[in-house]
């Protein structure tokens, strides 16, 4: 690059999934969510995060919305930015594994509605659990994002991460990511990890962290000094804690060091007010707190599901044994190979580590965790406690086998079952089956009206 040509950076604004999932529990209207990207349509970002992650479910379950149409019409609203959703690799957007032909028909109904960037990610960071949605991507003609899950163990090192790039990168994967979704990578390790993928790999880094423990701006800076070429970012009224690294101080403090993003800071300070705006109006769902929380560089344990562990702790009447859960959490981890905390494998431990010391260590273990052990959900990063593995497996080995590869194809039987419902409609059916007949009756009821 010549001497005289800014270097650049890509500004992935993700205020309208992730900043609403960590921040309002994902409770935004589209038509709220439209006013923002109305006005973030102009603001230079080369990216938004409109979809994926738990807003599938939320429009089915709780707003009775269709998450089609939000995809479809957020697009619509920002036709020159590349609309981004998360995808749970073979998990889609739920909790366990699809049938590849499942799979094969979200990914096809998903870039029909707009989809033009798709983050890929597997909570045990098994890249077998990629390789159905890569190859779906690629015939659509939209842009695969493989992610590498960030954590913190014994397991967990920067050969490790670097190696799980060059195999998606081998995979056929066109960019990838470092997805640290509780906040945890530090600017020191963020450099180097950045530093070594640029040498490993050759597709474009991208980074998304979140602001947990108050180092997401200084892990930022020090990944694109380190070569990283596209970071995430949200709106001011959605940025720090539990969510993310501000948008609007990035690009004034990338600009200040030499850096090109593209983005007019006046345009994004009137996007940002008018989310601000919108942030005021779902204040009920606001998470008890959600500033920054340095245990986690301790526990590890992402602030979303020590907010929710709280809750359903004092719903029962039991939040006198949080710490003994907090304490129990890492040891069920490392029982279960040091996996990463992140959706679904989050609520396994916790679930597990609660029963334990509300129950006795393994008295009780549960389904997901008998799963895990018998390698339903794929390779773990580390070896699992094999006393438990042998419990659950009752003299049968465990799978070894690409976890889908088990599941056998469900698209003609679903077809059969809702014959005059598109493949979208069908979808919903597919993926939230005990919530779909009630949203689509409210939908009915929503029409007749």
């Amino acid at each position: 690059m010549a001497a005289d040509q800014p270097k650049k950076v890509r500004i992935f604004d993700i205020t309208l999934r992730d900043g609403s999932q960590s921040k309002v529990a994902t409770r935004i209207k589209l038509e709220d969510l439209l006013r923002v990207a109305r006005k973030m349509a102009d603001t230079g970002i080369y990216g938004a995060e409109t979809w994926g992650g738990a807003t599938f479910d939320v429009c089915v379950r709780y707003l009775r919305e269709d998450p089609w149409e939000r995809a479809r019409k957020l697009k619509e609203a920002m036709p020159g930015v590349k609309s981004m959703m998360l995808i749970r690799g073979q998990n889609l957007v739920a909790y366990s594994n699809f049938a590849d032909d499942v799979v094969y028909k979200f990914v096809h109904a998903a870039a029909r509605n707009g989809i033009d960037v798709f983050r890929i990610f597997d909570a045990l960071d098994d890249i077998r659990n990629h390789e159905t949605v890569i190859k779906a991507i690629k015939e659509t003609g939209k842009i695969s994002e493989g992610a590498v899950c960030y954590t913190i163990s014994p397991v967990h090192t920067i050969e490790k991460f670097v190696s799980k790039a060059r195999e998606l990168e081998d995979k056929g994967v066109d960019q990838v990511a470092i997805k640290d979704m509780a906040g945890l990578i530090d600017p020191a390790t963020a450099f180097e990890l950045v530093s070594s993928l640029k040498k490993a790999v050759k597709v474009p880094i991208h980074l998304h962290t979140h602001d947990n423990c108050g180092m997401g701006m200084m892990s930022a800076l020090k990944a694109v000094e380190a070569g990283c070429d596209m970071i995430d970012s949200v709106l001011s009224p959605f940025a720090g804690g539990t969510g993310h690294p501000c948008t609007e101080s990035l690009v004034f403090a990338f600009h200040q060091f030499g850096y090109e993003t593209g983005c007019d800071l006046n345009k994004l300070t009137e996007a940002a007010a008018e989310a601000k705006s919108v942030r005021m109006a779902y204040k009920e769902f606001e998470a008890p707190y959600s500033g920054v929380d340095c245990r986690m560089l301790v526990t590890q344990i992402p602030g979303g599901v020590m907010s929710n562990l709280t809750s359903q702790l004092r719903d029962q009447n039991a939040l006198d044994r949080l710490e003994e859960i907090i304490d129990e959490i890492p040891r069920v981890r490392e029982d279960l190979g040091w996996i990463p905390l992140v959706t679904p494998t989050s609520q396994i431990v916790v679930a597990q580590a609660t029963f334990n010391v509300m129950l006795g260590r393994y008295t009780i273990i549960a389904n997901h965790t008998a799963n895990l052990l018998k390698g339903m959900y794929g390779e773990t990063p580390g070896p699992v406690n094999k006393e438990l593995q042998r419990r659950v497996l009752k003299g049968e080995q465990p799978t070894t086998v690409r976890p889908a590869e088990l599941i056998p194809p469900m698209w003609p039987e679903l077809q059969k079952k809702f014959p005059n419902m598109t493949d979208e409609e069908i979808l919903i059916h597919a993926i939230f089956p005990h919530e779909a007949s009630g949203y689509f009756e409210a939908k009915k009821l929503n029409r007749a009206s």
